[in-house]
């Protein structure tokens, strides 16, 4: 007879496995990795590809769902952060794991200055090990990538209200060390 505790583990297996979560667990990305090189779509519907992208800083945030009141304080932030972020060299693109339609709408009803990224695949999210478990969305993290696509900073407590301003800051401080 099986005791309690493995009982429960054969039964949280059997879910796991019903409903096609799984165990395994990306590597944890540290300062120092090259990024994990990806594709995707931009909210415009254009191909989007990472490994295009050297010779500048790159931002990549990650936010749960467009439309909600914490990714929307956070996108506005970076809109109204744009110009400094670029004065620093560095483009900007938000991820989540909406569909390019829900990216192209959260883009406009905002009036964005920088793309969004569709992964409703959930690819890209897992590749930053940032996806929430048990739920197709995205947590709230932050790199920001030189300009050989080298992570240099990865914000996990992110404040949507600031995060944009921290971005700045943290490149500025990256680009002074040089």
């Amino acid at each position: 007879m099986k005791s309690p505790v493995a009982r429960t583990l054969t039964i949280l297996g059997v879910f796991f496995t019903m409903f096609n979560f799984s165990y395994t667990k990306a590597a944890e990305l540290k300062v120092g990795d090259a990024a994990p090189l990806f594709s995707a779509m931009t909210h415009e519907g254009k191909s989007f590809e990472l490994s295009s992208q050297t010779g500048h800083y790159i931002v990549l945030f990650f936010y749960p769902k467009a439309g909600t009141p914490g990714c929307t304080k956070q996108v506005c932030a970076f809109r109204d952060h744009i110009n400094k972020i670029k004065e620093l060299g560095a483009e900007v693109y938000g991820i989540s794991a909406d569909s390019v339609e829900d990216q192209m709408n959260f883009h406009k009803k905002h009036n964005l200055l920088f793309s969004l990224l569709a992964d409703p695949d959930d690819k890209i999210i897992n590749s930053f090990g940032v996806k929430m478990p048990l739920l197709k969305i995205a947590k709230r993290w932050t790199f920001i990538l030189d300009e050989n696509l080298v992570i240099r900073a990865i914000e996990k407590d992110v404040d949507p209200a600031v995060d944009a301003e921290k971005v700045a800051n943290i490149i500025t401080t990256l680009k002074q060390k040089k």
